[in-house]
């Protein structure tokens, strides 16, 4: 309980420090697809990599919803995130027992309220870049399109020691905010094909536009069944 509290009270300041920070930054936003998407009624979804949560949350519109896990280190993002002006949902993994299920269907009920959801679909645990299935739900139940985003700062530090190489975007610098194609799940197809569709298009998008944090993808294992392969999509994971 200690430990929460001191995590809580750690993610205010971090927070003061985002509000702070983003208001330094230039944002650039490449390929961005929203505009058509609003002209013709659809909502969207993002689906990023969790190295990037903290300069998504910058250049992100208000009023966000992200899921955030029940953990220590879901109570220091849980304002952050509150700072920015976006809206937590608390869950992780485990399924129902630690609340994953719950998130994701209140996750699925705003979108279908008309609000903007994002997920860090590598999180919160890894392996980097490999895609859980949660976002291909919510696609799938809303038909909200996704649209995998890179968040690349110009200046940044990054944490080397973390399974993410999580990044802090620095004072001043200009956020670049490049989107993919919106994609959307096809008759028939499952959760686990439009899954790994999306995660394809996200690795894509970061071998492109950050090679060098690319490098660091972890490339999914593939086992051979009958002679096709077949690729492991996991559990919906929170923030």
């Amino acid at each position: 309980m200690m430990k929460k509290i001191a995590a809580k009270w750690f993610g205010y300041a971090v927070g003061l420090i985002i509000t702070i920070l983003r208001r330094t930054c230039r944002y650039r936003y490449h390929h961005d697809p929203r505009e058509q998407l609003d002209a013709r009624g659809i909502g969207h979804a993002y689906a990023s990599l969790h190295a990037q949560q903290l300069a998504g949350s910058m250049a992100c519109e208000r009023q966000l919803v992200a899921m955030v896990s029940r953990s220590a280190d879901g109570e220091i993002v849980d304002p952050v995130l509150r700072f920015c002006g976006h809206i937590p949902v608390r869950g992780s993994t485990g399924g129902a027992r630690k609340g994953g299920t719950t998130a994701l269907n209140q996750m699925i009920r705003k979108v279908k309220e008309g609000k903007i959801a994002t997920i860090a679909v590598d999180g919160p645990s890894g392996p980097r870049g490999q895609v859980s299935g949660g976002i291909a739900m919510l696609g799938k139940q809303t038909g909200a399109a996704v649209i995998p985003a890179v968040i690349i700062p110009s200046r940044r530090i990054i944490m080397k020691s973390t399974w993410d190489r999580l990044q802090f975007p620095l004072p001043f610098s200009r956020i670049d905010a490049y989107f993919g194609v919106p994609m959307f799940i096809d008759e028939n197809e499952s959760i686990e094909s439009f899954t790994l569709r999306i995660e394809r298009e996200l690795q894509r998008l970061e071998k492109t536009y950050d090679p060098s944090e690319a490098a660091y993808l972890v490339p999914r294992k593939v086992q051979q069944q009958d002679g096709i392969q077949q690729q492991e999509v996991r559990e919906p994971k929170a923030a």
